[in-house]
Formats: structure tokens, sequence, C-alpha cells
């Protein structure tokens, strides 16, 4: 498909560049088969049916941010996928002035050994010694914002908390799942005593989610792999509460994907470790979720192509026109949308 179909014009002024707060005030859009209705995230025991299910991804943002020096050159790297124990793949800004078995200082005794340039001129770091690599992330690394709020502010302390989902368990991810920051334990309460569960899966989400789609056709794009996984006992769940009849509703995309790659023609999601670069885009038959909670994405993004999949691109180019003319606040710490194929 054409990438121009998935463009839309959004004002500055509707990036948000803080969470709501409490995080469960943000404002939802609500698209339940042909109904389109405001709401805010608290509403959310009163939009689902008790016996559905929630699937949260439980990956952990680490400070995945560096900046050091070559030389008299000063290097950049955003730490994306990891490789190995020691090494990760990272972006480079300044990529000019790197070469390959190169090492870069990054201060407080942290140091990594570019290795293996690749075509997208993302190198390999390997960071040398016996210290485990998140303790040195920890004393040298910044949290990674994304690039369209560390554009327009400075990173600070409120963003260590604000950036990590209340699930954050397993260490690995370079961005947050953002559509689970809305949850609190008292809306999680509120859930169980509805009825409504919910589970945990692991998606380390990486900074390829950023990745603006160049290619002018969506066949011509290639999504950046992810690792995840889906154990037996949780793939268990699942599967009981489609059985039994209720729905799984992804919180956000990362867990969507995910689900999507476990799960076979036959509908039935199994255990799952390792990569997926999956990349979903209108015409896909969904398999393993029945609905979707998610921020609001970017123009020509592989996360808006999902959405409209789900939907309908011109129900999405609709809601997304009533959200902007309604003040809502876009992307990582901006408000949320609910999606329902069917009916409430």
């Amino acid at each position: 498909m054409n990438v121009d179909l998935f463009d839309f014009d959004l004002p500055n002024d509707r990036i948000a560049l803080r969470p709501a707060s409490p995080r469960d005030a943000a404002r939802m859009l609500v698209l339940a088969g042909e109904e389109t209705r405001d709401a805010s995230v608290s509403d959310l025991p009163a939009m689902l049916r008790a016996g559905d299910m929630l699937v949260f991804n439980d990956t952990r943002v680490i400070p995945a941010q560096l900046e050091g020096m070559r030389g008299d050159a000063r290097i950049g790297a955003t730490l994306h996928k990891r490789e190995g124990p020691r090494r990760w793949r990272a972006f480079i800004r300044n990529a000019k002035r790197l070469r390959e078995n190169d090492r870069i200082d990054f201060g407080s005794g942290v140091t990594a050994i570019a290795r293996d340039r690749a075509e997208d001129g993302s190198f390999a770091l390997e960071f040398p010694g016996d210290e485990p690599v998140e303790l040195l992330l920890e004393r040298a690394g910044r949290m990674p914002l994304p690039p369209y709020i560390a554009s327009k502010r400075d990173l600070d302390a409120r963003d260590r908390d604000d950036y990590q989902t209340m699930f954050a368990r397993e260490a690995g991810a370079v961005a947050a799942p953002t559509a689970a920051l809305h949850f609190t334990p008292g809306l999680i309460a509120a859930l169980d005593q509805a009825g409504i569960s919910h589970a945990t899966l692991t998606l380390h989400v990486g900074a390829g989610t950023f990745l603006p789609v160049k290619a002018n056709d969506t066949d011509a794009h290639q999504m950046h792999a992810e690792w995840g996984r889906i154990d037996q006992e949780t793939a268990d769940r699942l599967n009981a509460v489609r059985a039994d009849g209720g729905r799984l509703i992804a919180v956000g995309t990362t867990s969507l994907r995910l689900l999507e790659s476990a799960t076979g023609e036959d509908n039935v999601i199994r255990p799952f470790e390792g990569d997926t670069a999956i990349f979903i885009t209108p015409g896909y038959r969904f398999r393993a979720i029945d609905g979707l909670m998610t921020n609001f994405h970017l123009p020509r993004s592989t996360l808006f192509m999902l959405v409209s999949a789900l939907m309908g691109l011109d129900r999405m180019q609709a809601a997304y026109a009533h959200a902007i003319g309604n003040g809502y606040r876009f992307y990582s710490y901006g408000d949320a949308s609910l999606l329902l194929p069917g009916h409430l």
C-alpha cells in the first residue's frame, strides 16, 4: 500500500511532554463497532466485559542512551537490541567518525568497542570487563526518551519513573510499552473487581519502533526485529479465556505483535521465545486478539498502519481527526484509545 495513505496533519501542540497525573486520568477515545465515544482511562472497567483479559508487556526500560568520546569525536549511542551477554546493537550519532574496533569512552569507567557496522549504519558495541552491562548502563546511561519528546525538553529525574510501567520487571527495552503507562494499582483492582483479569508477556521494545517509514510502499519497508517470550503457562491461560468466550485485549502494540507472532493459523496461542519482525498492515487477519488499547501514533508510522489494519484505514483517519479536533494528547505520554472491532 502507498505509505501516503497513512499520513495526517498533527499540530505540534498535541504532542504530550508529560503524562497525565494520576496516570489513569488520561483521556481515552473508544471505538467499538461503529460507535465512537469520549471517555477516560479510569472508565475502562465499564468498557469491557467480565471474562475479558488484558495482556500487558512486562519489559523494563533500561538507561540505553550513552554519550561518549572516540578520541576528539563526540559519539552518541542508543542501544536497541541485545546480541549477547556483553554485546548490543546500537544506533550511532556521528557515525562517520566511528570505525570498527574503535573504543568509545562513555565516562564513569564505562567503555565499549565498536564492531560490525551494518547497512543501516548501526554498530555492535561490546562492553569489556566482568561487571554486568546492566550496572554499567545504570552508571553511565540515560533513559531513552522518544525523540519527539527529547527534542522539546531535557530528560529529568521524573522520567525515571514516568517512563516505566507498573508491570516493568524484565530489563531489556529501550522504549516503554506506553499504553500500559496509564495503569495504576487502583485501576487494576477495579478491573479485578469487574471480573476482568490480566496476564503479562515480554517483548523488549527496540528503538526501531521510532524509525520513520522511508519507503513509498509498505511492501518495501523492513521492520527491525525485537526479542519476545510467552511461556507455556501464559499461553494456556490466554487460550482458556477465549475458549470460555472471553476477549483478549492487548495493551499496547508490543503485546499485540508478540501475541500475533505466537499464534498459528488455527488461532491457538503457543509458547514463543525469539525474535519477531511482524509487520501488520491493512488486509492482515488477526488471530490472537479481540481488541487493543493503545496511544495515538505518528503519521506514516508502522503503528498507525497496525491500528488501521484492526479498525479500517478510513475509520482510523476519522478517529484521529476527531482526537486532534478535541484536544487529545498524542504519543508516549499522551492519551489512549480503546479499539474494539466488535461492540462493547
